[in-house]
């Protein structure tokens, strides 16, 4: 019996760099994708976050999952620079993984450098 379409997990399960970003959404891996995302050592995920909301521990559940294979993770806030609350900034540290806010622009490109560079970066993505 045919089961109809199947909703799943937005990942792709690889390390890949961002092709394209704008629009609501990032290109990588010659795919698109609609909406935030993380790129992390087990893959691009789909990421629950928009332009304004609060980054939290909980919002980052992935990457401190993913802590003892990440050096560094890049925050890109969407349009406009934001600080990483201090209560986030700990938690991540306290994993030992430093973190750097900065537009979702200069994400991508800082991003695309270190991963071309094998460093072990992580980068938190607010789509624009």
């Amino acid at each position: 019996m045919a089961k109809g379409i199947e909703i799943r997990d937005a990942h792709f399960p690889g390390r890949a760099p961002i092709d394209a970003y704008g629009n609501g959404g990032f290109r990588f891996a010659d795919m698109s994708h609609r909406g935030s995302i993380l790129c992390l050592p087990s893959g691009i995920h789909g990421w629950d976050m928009q332009e304004g909301d609060a980054l939290t521990i909980a919002s980052l559940e992935q990457v401190l999952a993913e802590a003892s294979e990440i050096e560094v993770l890049l925050v890109g806030f969407g349009a406009n620079l934001r600080p990483i609350p201090a209560d986030v900034k700990a938690a991540l540290k306290a994993k030992g993984i430093s973190s750097d806010p900065m537009s979702t622009g200069a994400a991508v490109r800082t991003f695309n450098i270190m991963l071309a560079e094998s460093r072990a970066v992580a980068v938190a993505l607010i789509a624009v």
